[in-house]
């Protein structure tokens, strides 16, 4: 079944793009959550041509990649994004949001799969690598704000990070704590072998000799 991504979904694809999957795939998870849409001829055209209209904005030369990326080096993004106490994103950006972003701002196409970041998950300033034109790398500043909010400064960016680091960290015993564990610990004894614990039975039963039993003749 084809479909059309509305988010990038790892492993299958990034959003905008028309994708051939599982039926069941795609009825069970993709287009219930909002990640994808069935591929209907009219909405396949649609892409096709918005691709088409960005395509001219795309670099063809080295002398128009030197020139984008002048632009972009004078690019600063800004997402303003749901985040948590300690900077942890409700979502994420990915590489398909920084082209689009891009595209918005500045009327430029880069190639998504040409961004060099994975997904951000924390608020912050990033500057994030873009591979223009062969031999030609460029770097835009991004920002990704807490919604309705401003950046704090890097120490304390760095304070959330490793505070929420030491939070999801499997606590850690000191060393005495970890010696009185140990001597806490009783193990059972172990069975004894069943010739051992007969020998034993054996010699439970046998009469202890009466202290006034006569002396054994000698031979």
């Amino acid at each position: 079944m084809e479909v059309i991504l509305r988010q990038d979904v790892e492993k299958v694809g990034l959003r905008g793009e028309v994708v051939s999957v599982a039926r069941g795939y795609a009825r069970n998870y993709l287009l219930p959550h909002g990640l994808a849409e069935p591929a209907t001829p009219g909405r396949v055209a649609e892409i096709k041509r918005i691709e088409a209209q960005r395509a001219r904005h795309e670099a063809r030369s080295a002398e128009q990649a030197q020139e984008i990326a002048s632009v972009l080096a004078t690019t600063v993004l800004r997402f303003e994004v749901k985040a948590g106490p300690t900077g942890s994103l409700f979502g994420s950006v990915t590489p398909t949001d920084v082209a689009d972003e891009i595209w918005r701002t500045r009327k430029v196409r880069v190639d998504r799969r040409k961004i060099g970041i994975d997904v951000i998950k924390r608020i912050g300033r990033y500057t994030v690598p873009i591979d223009v034109f062969e031999g030609v790398t460029a770097e835009v500043k991004t920002l990704v704000v807490p919604e309705g909010g401003e950046l704090p400064p890097e120490e304390e960016l760095a304070a959330l990070e490793a505070a929420e680091a030491a939070a999801d960290a499997p606590p850690v015993l000191a060393e005495g704590a970890v010696d009185e564990a140990a001597d806490a610990i009783v193990l059972p004894e172990p069975e004894p072998e069943p010739a051992l614990a007969l020998a034993r039975s054996a010699e439970a039963d046998e009469p202890e000799p009466a202290d006034d039993a006569p002396p054994a003749a000698a031979e």
